[in-house]
């Protein structure tokens, strides 16, 4: 089961279940880099379930799983999913430059140096990114880990619903492919914004070489929100949603309720750039795009812009799916917490 590599020649469809939702999506191949939507689902569900093992939350998982399939009119049998960031090891190191069959003779020896696993206990991946960056002699491959238990269990629990899983991917990988746009010639910052988590990565050409998750999302908000206004979480949610980082509105009441929070997040935002500008001194980044939670939350670009001193733009899943009227109307507002599901949708059948 493939985390970085090609698939082969096969038709699938994506899987992405979320900390709230699953989302399903399978695409058409339209074009040099273009896709049709064929078919969508999305089901919420509520966030205990995702992070209990227990038989009762898996089964309801499940039921979850199929009623998105169900209503999307999928039929496929093979699929491709997502993979956690909180359950992932990701990371970019330097080998000296060598042939692709020398490196794959090789490679295992730095995955054990580099990944935090038994590599007996660990299933992994890599992908050569080409040159360094900061040394010709060098060239960077992007690893990737996760554990044995987590995949088996998971590949267990998907097969057990009568699906064929070919391949896995990070969730942060998966997103860079559907939110980046096309001929960018500097580096961006991307951050998608989750329910509990963010998952950030610094991207120079069309490569990640820096992925992070950090462990503050809209959920860290809405709880801010509501201890500090005294209210509960739904009608922080609300409020955040509404009214967003604006510091006139509700007399700035939500953002003064969230400034801590935020702060601490940017602060991290921070440290990602000055670590890549520090391993990439003549490589700048250019800007920020955003995504999920940060792509709809009011005044959330101009603040996080103010912040960092980078100019932040909202990303487009979708920027290279069409997608019929029909559809687009009924996505609506939860179109931008797709950027995963189609970014797994969009791999390439490369061997």
């Amino acid at each position: 089961m493939a985390l970085l590599k090609g698939l082969g020649s096969f038709d699938f469809f994506a899987l992405d279940i979320g900390t709230t939702a699953v989302r399903v999506v399978q695409l058409e191949k339209a074009g040099n880099d273009s896709w049709s939507l064929l078919h969508y689902g999305y089901v919420t569900f509520d966030e205990k379930i995702a992070g209990n093992d227990s038989n009762e939350s898996m089964i309801r998982l499940g039921e979850v799983i199929m009623t998105a399939v169900g209503q999307s009119g999928i039929k496929e049998k093979n699929v491709v999913i997502g993979l956690p960031s909180n359950k992932a090891f990701i990371t970019v190191i330097d080998v000296p430059s060598m042939s692709e069959i020398e490196l794959k003779s090789t490679i295992k020896y730095q995955m054990d140096q580099y990944i935090p696993m038994k590599m007996d206990e660990t299933k992994a991946d890599w992908a050569l990114l080409g040159q360094s960056l900061h040394d010709p002699k060098q060239q960077e491959v992007l690893l990737a880990g996760t554990s044995n238990e987590y995949t088996e269990n998971r590949l267990e629990f998907i097969e057990s619903l009568g699906f064929n899983v070919i391949a896995s991917e990070p969730d942060p990988i998966a997103m860079i492919r559907s939110l980046l746009p096309t001929n960018i010639i500097d580096a961006r910052m991307i951050i998608d914004v989750g329910e509990s988590s963010t998952d950030l990565a610094i991207v120079f050409n069309d490569s990640p070489r820096l992925v992070r998750n950090i462990p503050v999302g809209f959920g860290s908000l809405m709880k801010s929100a509501a201890k500090n206004l005294n209210i509960q979480e739904t009608q922080a949610r609300q409020f955040i949603l509404k009214f967003g980082l604006a510091p006139d509105r509700l007399n700035g009441q939500v953002f003064r309720a969230i400034e801590n929070t935020l702060d601490s997040f940017t602060v991290e935002l921070t440290k990602s750039v000055k670590f890549f500008q520090t391993r990439y001194p003549n490589t700048p980044v250019g800007g920020i795009l955003l995504s999920g939670f940060a792509a709809v939350v009011p005044r959330f670009g101009e603040y996080i812009s103010a912040k960092i001193g980078l100019a932040a733009t909202v990303a487009n899943p979708w920027q290279r799916v069409h997608v019929a009227q029909a559809d687009q109307q009924q996505l609506g507002a939860i179109a931008s917490e797709f950027a995963t599901v189609i970014g797994l949708a969009q791999r390439k059948n490369d061997k």
